[in-house]
């Protein structure tokens, strides 16, 4: 039996909270409540949601930098977030500022009094686009490759980062415990390279498609990638016009 998706709650006013979490566990969801930003960041480490609400919290500004926290993490960057600002009469004190507004990364956006059937709809919406979404892990060692490769996917909605390694050996658990649909493997890397994480990926899931990154186009290392398994060979020089076109065609 497959496992229900996880929608993580945060508000800090209970009875609300209650009423959204007895409608979403009627429609199959399971769910998690908190009440403020530190449980929620904890929580958030260790049940791997599959969709995360974002109420009112309290202080002012404490559910922007929330929301801000959950879209640097690399694993709750692609999770849909839904964003349910404080009612009218209490924006001055509670809601969120104009200009944090402006910076708002949400898929949905209410303000209280907001119906729990209206954010049960959003839910389910952004679960099923979600499912539909490519699945991509990101492996190379360098940070600035990982940000720029995370910025250029975030403009498709049909596709989401689900992680990211720094080298061969995490690229392997990480690939074993995210189940991504396609895996962007740097070839030079270390503790263990691209090549041999490669290899050790398709020895253990057939599933997993392959496309290595490297600054070195030459055709030694095309045919080393072709026989680890690599289903496609970028050079990074390239990647900006030529990565998610690949993406697509090898899923």
């Amino acid at each position: 039996m497959a496992e229900r998706p996880v929608v993580m709650i945060i508000d800090e006013e209970r009875e609300f909270a209650h009423n959204l979490r007895e409608h979403l566990e009627e429609l199959g969801y399971e769910t998690i409540v908190t009440t403020d930003d530190e449980e929620a960041r904890s929580q958030a480490d260790t049940s791997d949601p599959d969709a995360i609400i974002v109420g009112v919290i309290r202080p002012r500004g404490a559910a922007f930098h929330l929301h801000r926290w959950f879209k640097a993490d690399p694993m709750l960057a692609a999770v849909p977030l839904i964003v349910i600002d404080a009612p009218p009469e209490k924006q001055l004190t509670r809601g969120w500022r104009r200009d944090e507004g402006m910076q708002m990364e949400a898929i949905e956006y209410f303000q209280k009094p907001v119906k729990v059937e209206a954010v049960g709809a959003a839910v389910r919406r952004s679960l099923s686009v979600r499912r539909d979404r490519i699945r991509v892990l990101v492996a190379d060692d360098h940070a600035m490759v990982r940000e720029g490769i995370r910025a250029l996917l975030s403009l498709h909605e049909d596709i989401m980062i689900v992680g990211e390694a720094v080298d061969g050996a995490e690229a392997v658990k990480k690939a074993e415990d995210l189940a991504p649909d396609v895996v962007l493997m740097d070839i030079v890397m270390p503790q263990m390279n691209g090549l041999e994480a490669t290899r050790k990926i398709r020895g253990k899931d057939g599933t997993a498609r392959i496309v290595m990154l490297t600054q070195y186009d030459d055709d030694e290392y095309v045919a080393e990638s072709s026989r680890a398994g690599a289903r496609d060979f970028i050079s990074k020089r390239d990647a900006s016009s030529r990565l998610v076109e690949t993406i697509r065609a090898v899923n």
